[in-house]
């Protein structure tokens, strides 16, 4: 699959960064003075992590981020964006898409339900559009007919030459 050079990067780092928060949040879940943010009119992640809202059929948002991370982690592998199974390359664009509609539930109970904000939520939301920003940058060559028929691994510098 054609990708630029830095995509693997990014998205690794991403899922990283992601991955770490969701356990911070994790952890907060079960025990909210481990939760260090600020506090205000605005801001308020102990309220936001102790809503109704922050269980969906009590499971913790945060361990569904988990849940979201840790694959997402594998799918984005350099391995795995070099791979020419172009089922890993559908499966990180669906999750990466799946990612993107679960924040905008969660965006809009944070302002419209709860009316607090989590600076640590929030991080995380920033953390899975980026991902999918990138990974959907690729998409157009997965979804493409014929993709990974070739065997190449497609990878390409940012100036668009072949490696």
């Amino acid at each position: 699959m054609p990708t630029l050079r830095w995509q693997p990067v990014v998205t690794l780092l991403l899922c990283l960064y992601g991955l770490g928060a969701s356990i911070y949040l994790t952890i907060t879940h079960f025990d909210p003075k481990a939760l260090a943010c600020v506090s205000n009119a605005t801001f308020n992640c102990e309220t936001v992590t102790q809503s109704p809202q922050s269980e969906i059929f009590g499971i913790p948002v945060a361990m569904l981020g988990l849940a979201f991370f840790v694959p997402m982690l594998l799918l984005c592998l350099p391995a795995a964006w070099r791979s020419a199974d172009r089922r890993v390359h559908l499966a990180r664009l669906a999750l990466s898409v799946t990612g993107v509609c679960m924040i905008l539930y969660l965006i809009v109970a944070e302002l419209f339900i709860i009316k607090a904000i989590c600076l640590w939520c929030t991080s995380v939301h920033v953390t899975t559009f980026l991902l999918f920003v990138v990974i959907a940058t690729s998409a157009q060559f997965v979804l493409a007919p014929g993709y990974g028929t070739d065997g190449a691994d497609g990878t390409v510098a940012a100036d668009g030459t072949a490696t």
